[in-house]
């Protein structure tokens, strides 16, 4: 199914050629052959420097939701912004559901729409569209970049390199700066064949992320799609793929410009976007992965990440031991004190019983989906039983395309639910399962949580990913998990098939304002929304308490700062912080709260006796004391800058680990002012809460450039000189931890 070739590769004449035999095809050298990539064209058009190799990149436009924009537009404004200087769209696709929290989320549905008139914004209101579905159908076109602060923004099927990333990388676009990262590697993904009937862009994307996840194949990198394959390839299809990218923690993704784009694009109304695009006969790639679509076969990624996938036959050939590695993963992932119900008892007469599908958001709420789900289940009732289906169109436009040729109509009949234009499902705020239950999702994510349950509170229920095709198949079977393959003629996914678009619903609704800000407009504050706490410079010396340390071998965001209904509370950084860590440990807020009680004290009354004990004899004018957050690969997961920014509002000061999951967690860490410090053998350390670290001379070591730092471990009264690392930390990142945060940066 897939090839991996972890090594550079040149691409001639519809093959590759390993780097070592470049030269003897009379290729060059890999340097001036990588300018042939679709990558580097477009990197170097956006590129405002001319060092290729430190990238300072603006982009052609932004979008954020309203998880997201209100802190965003606080920093900006914090820092002196006047004006959105680029094209920048305020979604409304998470916080929908305006009865969680009370006011709050339409509060911030109403800031969204006065910051878009008073900054000149486009405004998209609830239950319109998906971010992403807006953004394909609006903005997304060959040679493009487009930033997010949403992890999974992915328009390389449109021939836009996208990338999702922490509120202040946006804040800094708003404030006229650059995104500024090393030259990435380019790793191709060389497409094959055709996808046999039942297979759909889950199945593929699966595969992949099962394939490289494990190993960082591509983390970091760009994946550059291209091959014969993609010819075979609808335009959704593509999308299908391409946003799931996200889970290999790559950097981004791009595809050809070809003609089923250029149709998609006149459909779409923006025919005139259209550029041609594709590799060059030559060009160079770091490493290459050969799939073969023909191998394909319907996949299920059991809890608790996306990686942990199987083709489904291999999980209905292994119930009993898949399910059991589920059942351990479950107790230790959860940290859970009693066993719930083993998912075993799910298993009747050799089948596996599941309770709940759903179809919806980026990935699975598109038109081709909806349309092969509706084929398949052509009316015929899903039953009246324990399992049930729900089923979310991305974008209005999309809804009414289904409408208007019958396939609402009949899923509908079917017993299907249809919902609105809205993500909840795939973070935790819609569709919740029954404790124990088990729902099978064509959406982004299966982390633990991600399905709305609580274990805190004795709620556990189980999320896996699986494709349209086969959750409507095991929906027409009663919940009877079934890959589409194995129905008896599932519907065939032709590389192009009848589709009209009409934007009237955005025409009626969205509030168009890019390049018309109107500064007499007044921001429009609801009770909950509130400014960023005062943070303070890097002091001279520092020392950290560690608060918590997680020893799994991902930490996702998901577990730094929970989602679901706490994303109501993300307009207001105090209360949101309450939340930080609370279904990993929650002990951790109580435990930075009194370290941070201690320092506050520290600065305005330096002779309180608690300060004296917990400086332990060090001078409390040069030293200061902030929290420590130790996990051995934190960020998997979602951009939100919150799993940083609550740690910082509770006076965290630094982040330590083996590595970063991903390069925009870490870029959250140092924009909120905190030392990303690295140590690759920390595992061995034993760190645990309570214990602390001593960094003398810290200032001068990050503003002198030293990329390892001496410190002393205190655990139980015994002190152990250690060496933390800060690989990487560019001048303004260095400047930016001194100041105390990026707002201060600016503010200075």
């Amino acid at each position: 199914m897939l090839t991996i070739h972890n090594q550079g590769m040149y691409y001639k004449n519809g093959s590759f050629i390993p780097a070592q035999d470049g030269p003897a095809a009379g290729l060059p050298a890999p340097e001036q052959a990588k300018q042939g990539t679709m990558a580097w064209s477009i990197l170097k058009a956006h590129n405002t420097g001319d060092d290729m190799d430190r990238l300072a990149i603006r982009f052609d436009a932004m979008a954020s939701h309203d998880i997201t924009y209100v802190g965003i537009i606080q920093t900006a404004r914090a820092s002196g912004m006047t004006e959105f200087p680029l094209p920048y769209v305020l979604t409304n696709c998470h916080n929908s559901l305006c009865a969680v929290g009370g006011t709050i989320n339409e509060d911030d549905h109403v800031f969204g729409l006065s910051a878009a008139k008073k900054y000149g914004g486009e405004f998209v209101p609830a239950h319109q569209s998906v971010i992403h579905s807006y953004m394909r159908e609006r903005y997304a076109a060959p040679g493009k970049m487009i930033l997010g602060s949403d992890s999974h923004t992915r328009y390389g099927a449109y021939g836009t390199m996208a990338i999702g990333e922490g509120g202040p990388e946006l804040a800094r676009q708003l404030l006229k700066k650059t995104y500024n990262i090393a030259y990435p590697r380019v790793i191709a993904i060389y497409l094959t064949g055709a996808p046999i009937p039942g297979v759909g862009p889950q199945d593929v994307a699966l595969e992949l992320i099962r394939s490289t996840f494990r190993d960082g194949t591509v983390k970091n990198a760009v994946m550059e799609f291209f091959g014969p394959g993609v010819a075979n390839l609808f335009m959704d299809y593509r999308s299908g793929i391409d946003v799931m990218t996200t889970e290999t923690t790559c950097l981004s993704s791009v595809w050809p410009a070809d003609d089923t784009l250029k149709d998609h694009l006149a459909v779409l109304g923006r025919g005139e976007a259209f550029k041609p695009q594709a590799p060059a006969d030559g060009a160079y790639y770091d490493g290459v992965i050969e799939v073969a679509l023909d191998k394909i076969r319907p996949m299920i990624a059991l809890p608790f990440h996306p990686s942990n996938a199987y083709t489904i036959r291999e999980f209905q050939e292994n119930l009993d031991d898949l399910l059991h590695q589920v059942d351990e993963d479950t107790v230790r992932q959860l940290e859970l004190k009693s066993r719930p119900a083993s998912l075993r008892e799910k298993i009747v007469d050799g089948k596996f019983l599941a309770d709940q599908g759903v179809i919806a958001g980026c990935s699975g709420g598109t038109y081709q989906n909806i349309v092969r789900a509706a084929q398949i289940l052509d009316g015929r009732p899903i039953g009246s039983g324990e399992f049930w289906l729900s089923v979310y169109p991305t974008s209005q436009p999309v809804n009414l395309e289904l409408t208007r040729r019958g396939y609402i109509t009949s899923l509908m009949a079917a017993g299907a639910s249809i919902r609105s234009c809205f993500c909840g499902p795939c973070f935790g705020a819609g569709d919740v399962p029954a404790n124990g239950g088990f729902s099978i999702r064509h959406s982004t994510r299966n982390f633990p949580n991600r399905e709305g349950s609580k274990p805190s509170d004795g709620q556990v229920s189980y999320v896996a990913l699986m494709d349209a095709r086969s959750i409507a198949a095991t929906a027409l079977n009663g919940g009877v998990l079934t890959g589409a393959d194995q129905l008896p003629e599932p519907p065939a996914d032709p590389a192009a098939e009848p589709f009209s678009y009409d934007p009237a619903p955005y025409q009626a609704r969205v509030y168009f304002g890019v390049g018309r800000p109107d500064p007499d407009q007044e921001l429009v504050f609801g009770p909950n929304i509130a400014d960023w706490p005062e943070q303070v410079p890097l002091p001279e010396n520092l020392l950290l308490t560690v608060c918590a340390a997680i020893y799994d071998p991902v930490t996702t965001t998901d577990e730094l700062i929970p989602s679901g209904e706490t994303s109501s509370y993300r307009s207001n950084p105090i209360k949101l912080s309450e939340f930080a860590l609370s279904r990993k440990d929650p002990q951790y807020v109580p435990r930075a709260k009194a370290v941070l009680e201690v320092e506050r004290l520290r600065r305005t009354n330096p002779g309180d006796p608690r300060v004296k004990e917990a400086l332990m004899g060090r001078d409390p004018a040069s030293t200061g004391l902030g929290s420590l957050v130790m996990a051995l690969k934190p960020g998997d997961g979602s951009a939100r800058e919150q799993a940083a920014s609550c740690q910082r509002v509770l006076g965290g000061a630094a982040n330590l680990c083996a590595e970063f999951a991903t390069k925009r967690y870490r870029s959250n860490v140092v924009n909120w002012g905190m030392l990303p410090f690295v140590a690759p053998d920390v595992k061995d350390w034993n760190i645990q809460p309570g214990d602390q670290l001593y960094l003398p001379g810290i200032r001068a070591a990050v503003d002198s450039g030293a990329e390892e730092v001496s410190a002393v471990l205190i655990q139980n009264g015994a002190e152990t000189p250690v060496t933390l690392q800060l690989p990487g930390m560019t001048r303004e990142e260095r400047d930016i931890v001194l100041a105390g945060c990026l707002i201060n940066y600016y503010a200075r």
